[in-house]
């Protein structure tokens, strides 16, 4: 079946990453255990995120600076990505940690409703949401990656669990 911008989406339509994405290294005994997660997403959002990721915003660009190539404790980031039926700024697989930046919009209560529904379907989806608005990323970075730094020594004393997720 075809899908096109009129198709409705339902469960039918939402994708499986390939086998060798969202796989979690956990060591035990210098043996290594991977454990599958699964990272749902709707395809329709891909060309989307494609347009995000060309069109990122000066905070984006400057955290993702932080954050490429493995520089935050080795970490793989990724850009605008796809989960369930939202896209988020910033996502680590090992982590389950997805990163958001809010700008102004954000602070109109429709958006910040959007966003809290959004956060909450990724903690029931086991994933972590650190926010930080655009301000704190353009005049703060310091305390940006220490939040995010504290994330990931959380998860590494916890034998590689992400820290229990609040409520929202």
């Amino acid at each position: 079946m075809a899908i096109n911008e009129k198709t409705p989406v339902t469960n039918e339509h939402i994708c499986f990453p390939s086998s060798k994405r969202g796989l979690r290294g956990v060591s035990f005994d210098n043996s290594l255990i991977f454990i599958f997660m699964k990272i749902w997403y709707n395809p329709k959002l891909t060309p989307l995120a494609r347009q995000l990721r060309n069109n990122a915003t000066k905070s984006e660009i400057r955290l993702w600076q932080k954050l490429k190539r493995g520089q935050m404790y080795g970490y793989d980031f990724h850009r605008q990505k796809p989960i369930d039926q939202y896209i988020v700024d910033f996502f680590c697989n090992k982590l389950q940690l997805a990163i958001e930046l809010d700008g102004y919009s954000h602070e109109i209560i429709e958006v910040w409703e959007k966003d809290k529904k959004k956060t909450k379907r990724l903690n029931n989806l086991g994933i972590h949401v650190l926010r930080f608005s655009d301000h704190q990323v353009m005049f703060d970075m310091d305390n940006v990656l220490r939040a995010i730094v504290d994330y990931i020594q959380i998860f590494g004393e916890n034998d590689a669990t992400p820290p229990s997720i609040p409520p929202c």
